[in-house]
């Protein structure tokens, strides 16, 4: 597939951001979590639904007192016991085992049951350490990295980032998440801040393909001198659905 900026501009991601903040304005802020809290979150989001995911967190911090942090009850709970409580999320009974077998791992390797201590070392490293835990890969790394207290310099790639990026041009059609991430960050101002980074990645999600073979160009918050601005353009900016983002107000 071609890309639609040729070449692809290098202010392009900053031109981006600031088209699509003008469009939604700024997102509401994160809650943001310890890398303990957002890993078990990433590990049991993975195809389902936000809302489902939120409330699952808050039933395990009720259940097994994770509400600092502390998440030592759900590790030392049996299969059974966790089963019971993140049964609505998809394909549970994988990610209860994944899920207890990560929390034993973190204590048995760190020595206690938290990743903070992971802080002391650089971006890359902490990464390539919480990939080799069950379940856990690029999106989800970069999730603990980047939205947590940790606040190191990361992009998220979920699928819909990732076919957004691709479709504009950004990254090539048969890249992977890490190789999207790679190609993405290589287009990042270096003055860009973590939390610059967390907002690219909220406002790329509002963003949406459509198969439409009508010209959505006037409605594209993105539009600048791309071949979709006078041709058959399928990506345009939508407003935000009702549902919940990881705010404050969402958590608790």
């Amino acid at each position: 597939m071609p890309s639609l900026f040729e070449p692809t501009p290098p202010n392009i991601l900053p031109e981006l951001h600031q088209r699509l903040l003008a469009f939604y304005g700024k997102p509401a802020p994160r809650d943001v979590w310890d890398p303990l809290t957002q890993l078990i979150y990433s590990l049991l989001s993975a195809r389902t639904k936000t809302e489902v995911s939120l409330q699952i967190i808050r039933d395990l911090r009720n259940r097994f007192d994770g509400w600092q942090g502390d998440w030592t009850r759900l590790r030392d709970a049996s299969i059974a016991e966790i089963e019971e409580v993140i049964r609505p999320v998809t394909h549970y009974e994988k990610k209860s085992h994944q899920l207890k077998e990560t929390l034993q791992q973190i204590s048995d390797r760190i020595g206690v049951l938290r990743l903070e201590p992971l802080g002391r070392y650089r971006t890359e490293k902490i990464r390539a350490w919480i990939e080799q835990l069950p379940g856990v890969g690029v999106k989800t790394s970069a999730a603990v990295v980047n939205f947590t207290t940790l606040r190191r310099r990361a992009l998220c790639i979920d699928g819909h980032h990732q076919r957004i990026a691709q479709r504009l041009g950004l990254s090539s059609p048969k890249a992977d998440a890490r190789q999207v991430e790679v190609d993405l960050m290589a287009l990042v101002p270096e003055d860009w801040t973590p939390e610059m980074l967390d907002e690219d990645h909220s406002l790329f999600k509002l963003t949406k393909i459509t198969r439409s073979s009508s010209c959505m160009a006037r409605r594209c918050a993105r539009r600048m001198s791309c071949a979709a601005a006078s041709a058959h353009c399928s990506i345009y900016a939508r407003r935000p659905r009702k549902g919940p983002r990881r705010s404050v107000a969402h958590i608790r």
